[in-house]
């Protein structure tokens, strides 16, 4: 029941944290210079062909005006229409979305690996020499930020060593027999392993790019909770029962020491997910994120409404699972 109850609160405040979002960026948006129905018609364009579109798009109302009519929308399901692109903007969000999620997952999984066997082998050998390089390797990754860490994979591994695609989602030249837009997903499912590794030779990159510091945060917390751990209790007495470095690390202190570490992944990931709007501009790469520059150089005010309110969905809920899962994974907030 208390869970539940503490469920229904985080609920509650999501739909808070979405309205709110929603009005700042309304606002926002209109405020800035610019008008986006003047980008639209040629230079020779009458002032009453102005007028027409803009009555069109609902910009000759006022801004609380404009931003309840489309609220109403939105509840409805509608979230208008493109202005650069002509069409609904929802369709358009939803099937962009896909190829982000992969890109970001793909990026955590690559994170957690690299992060997570830094840490294990920074502990194991700890006090000397190979702490040492990882520490330097981790202050590295934590500097250098990833739209950098883009550009040096896209000259060593795309130019001077071309082993990956530094542009795209999938080679055009691919029979592409999908029924969804998660590429990655539905390969798997239909066996299609060519189209799996296509999809991965253009993701490894970006994703690569996206990786690397959240790896270095990743390392630098967990390596410090497990030297922490390693001077409890239970672990020097798993180590008088016998039980050798190797496995006292990975059964007895890896357990408590991965729970700080798991919410600061959460965290890390809604940032990470923020991360591919420049690291897919710079691989072409077809998501969200490289729509999102679209619709702002376009003034595209409904796609950049829907593509900031898709994004705050994502880290709310991404929240919400961390929260719920780091209770599940505590006892002693599981019985609280």
């Amino acid at each position: 029941m208390r869970l539940l109850q503490t469920l229904l609160m985080r609920l509650a405040m999501m739909a808070i944290t979405l309205f709110g979002a929603a009005v700042i960026v309304f606002v926002v948006i209109r405020v800035v210079p610019g008008n986006p129905i003047a980008m639209m018609l040629p230079p020779g364009a009458s002032d009453e062909d102005i007028a027409r579109l803009t009555a069109h798009y609902g910009l000759d109302k006022s801004i609380p005006e404009q931003f309840f009519v489309w609220l109403g929308g939105v509840l409805h399901g509608d979230f208008g229409t493109s202005i650069s692109l002509r069409q609904p903007v929802m369709p358009l969000v939803l099937g962009r979305l896909p190829a982000t999620l992969e890109l970001s997952i793909f990026a955590l999984v690559l994170a957690v690996i690299i992060g997570g066997a830094m840490a294990l082998t920074g502990t194991r050998f700890r006090g000397g020499r190979t702490e040492a390089v990882i520490d330097v390797a981790n202050g590295a990754g934590l500097s250098i930020p990833d739209f950098l860490w883009a550009l040096v994979l896209i000259l060593t591994l795309g130019v001077l060593y071309p082993v990956f695609h530094i542009s795209g989602r999938i080679s055009p030249s691919l029979d592409l027999p999908f029924t969804t837009q998660f590429y990655v997903f539905e390969s798997i499912l239909r066996l299609r392993f060519d189209l799996w590794w296509d999809l991965l030779k253009h993701m490894f990159m970006p994703a690569l790019a996206l990786a690397i510091p959240l790896a270095a945060i990743i390392g630098q917390l967990l390596k410090q909770s497990l030297k922490e751990t390693m001077h409890l209790d239970y672990v020097v007495l798993a180590r008088t029962k016998g039980y050798g470095e190797n496995h006292v690390i990975l059964f007895d202190a890896l357990r408590n020491a991965v729970l700080p570490t798991l919410t600061l992944i959460g965290v890390q990931f809604t940032f990470l997910i923020g991360g591919t709007v420049i690291i897919e501009r710079l691989f072409s790469y077809e998501g969200l994120g490289n729509m999102a520059i679209d619709a702002v150089i376009n003034r595209d005010l409904p796609l950049i409404q829907g593509i900031v309110l898709v994004f705050a969905l994502l880290f709310t809920v991404v929240n919400l699972v961390v929260d719920l899962t780091y209770a599940l994974l505590n006892p002693r907030l599981r019985h609280a």
